[in-house]
């Protein structure tokens, strides 16, 4: 189902642009995210998909341009500014400790301990105090894992066995499943998917597709990078293609071909040639 024309998107970029010295990786770049849709962002090597989404997590900041979050300008300056807005990304590497189990992963830097209420950073000269006294209490183990078990079957992932293996024994589809679920814990609302079925079978490729599906189905506004076209097509409602840094256009993905978006993606035309002179 798609969500592009029911109401405010979630997230919003508005002319953004980012340079590295002489290399201009995003040049005014429009591009936007609303609840229960999947939106693919796709293009060549260097075409400005992880600049783009890196700006968005807070990794570093635009040099120009707008960021929105739910109808209201926003600054983002780090992941966990993201974070606690509602952005959470999932990377390639997917960022799991293969010597920790996967309760223990979905929980790592944010663990439940019993006494200190959670912050929101909103009370500045305590928090350094918090954390001090978090580290020095047990952990709701017990908690953590329920919390755990319900977000996965809520995401109906039935394939682990148990929350309590290791990530190391893990196949690379499940391992997949683990990052997703740990990036809506935290009431996420946008959830960005960094080439989320590479490396994976087929079977592994299905059950990660089926997953992003969900996460749509629950009102999130899904983002995959991907360079799978075929699995592109079988979740995307919209597809944004960039080019040298350049949006090139967004295609609804029941209107278009994959030859189409091809054709965007190789030789797309552009608002202006990348290193020529108005």
């Amino acid at each position: 189902m798609s969500a592009t024309m029911n109401g405010k998107p979630l997230l919003e970029t508005k002319g953004v642009s980012k340079s590295f010295g002489p290399v201009q990786a995003l040049t005014k770049v429009d591009f936007d995210v609303y609840p229960g849709e999947v939106i693919a962002l796709v293009g060549d090597n260097g075409a400005g998909k992880s600049t783009l989404i890196k700006g968005i997590a807070g990794i570093y900041g635009f040099d120009e341009g707008d960021v929105y979050f739910d109808g209201k300008k926003v600054s983002i300056h780090s992941p966990r500014e993201a974070a606690a807005l509602g952005i959470e990304v999932v990377y390639q590497d997917l960022a799991l400790a293969d010597n920790l189990d996967v309760v223990a992963n979905m929980f790592l830097g944010r663990e439940w301990t019993q006494g200190v209420p959670s912050t929101t950073g909103a009370q500045e000269a305590t928090t350094g105090l918090r954390k001090y006294l978090r580290n020095l209490l047990p952990l709701t183990e017990i908690d953590m894992e329920k919390r755990a078990v319900r977000t996965l079957d809520e995401l109906a992932v039935t394939t682990l066995r148990s929350v309590r293996l290791p990530v190391s024994s893990l196949s690379g589809g499940q391992r997949q499943s683990v990052a997703i679920a740990k990036a809506v814990l935290w009431n996420s609302k946008v959830v960005i998917l960094d080439e989320p079925t590479a490396a994976l079978g087929v079977a592994q490729t299905r059950q990660v597709l089926n997953l992003v599906r969900r996460l749509a189905e629950k009102n999130l506004g899904v983002v995959v990078i991907s360079h799978n076209l075929h699995d592109i097509f079988k979740v995307a409602d919209r597809i944004t293609v960039l080019r040298l840094g350049h949006k090139v256009t967004t295609y609804i993905a029941k209107e278009t071909t994959e030859q189409e978006v091809v054709h965007a993606i190789t030789a797309g035309q552009l608002t202006r040639v990348p290193g020529m002179t108005q």
